[in-house]
């Protein structure tokens, strides 16, 4: 396994704007649903079970595996606000463009999501299909943490105490999704969708979704 580039492709430094969304915690916390640290590991535990685990994960795996736009126009299918929408297109347009100023081939969809130009990095830096599912559900899940530090707020220990309890269900997460026929493939997550949509025309705001 390619670990150094794993972890690059994993990393919070990688300059796709991940830290500018929430993923509908801020609308979350807006509603009152969140409001503290045992609140938001709820939110995101449940995020990562009802909509990650069983829709985003096993798109990906496929995505790495077996590539075609199929996969993305799906996966794009699924956000089901324009901001959610919004979020995965961008952040797969400046990795595809930071893919190509790197000297590597772009993901060639007319509209690639941020799972399937991954999945393009994944396949062309050799990294492990395994071992890159779980680093995007850890970056996924990192991003969320460090969302709701900021906006909760939490201190950093509440954090990593979220990371620590959350990420040892990743390994397991990531063997299913690769598992799931498609027939079994859900994204289950009403108030989330229905917290997202409020989070458009939310007045006061941090974040993009």
């Amino acid at each position: 396994m390619n670990l150094a580039r794993l972890l690059q492709l994993a990393s919070p430094a990688l300059p796709v704007g991940a830290y500018s969304y929430s993923g509908g915690l801020e609308a979350a916390l807006e509603a009152g649903a969140v409001h503290d640290a045992a609140g938001a590991g709820r939110w995101i535990g449940d995020v990562l079970a009802h909509s990650v685990a069983g829709m985003e994960a096993p798109l990906l795996a496929r995505m790495i595996e077996s590539p075609g736009a199929r996969w993305n126009e799906l996966f794009l299918a699924s956000r089901e606000t324009a901001e959610l929408r919004a979020e995965t297109l961008q952040m797969g347009y400046s990795l595809n463009r930071l893919l190509k100023e790197l000297g590597f081939e772009e993901c060639a969809y007319e509209e690639p999501s941020y799972p399937a130009v991954y999945a393009c990095a994944v396949r062309q830096w050799h990294i492990d299909a395994r071992e890159a599912l779980v680093a995007y559900l850890w970056a996924w899940l990192e991003n969320q943490v460090m969302a709701a530090i900021k906006a909760v707020p939490l201190g950093q220990t509440d954090g990593q105490r979220i990371l620590l309890a959350l990420g040892a269900r990743l390994e397991a997460i990531a063997a299913d999704a690769a598992a799931l026929h498609e027939d079994e493939l859900g994204n289950f997550a009403p108030r989330l969708a229905v917290l997202s949509t409020r989070h458009e025309t939310q007045y006061s705001r941090l974040f993009r979704s």
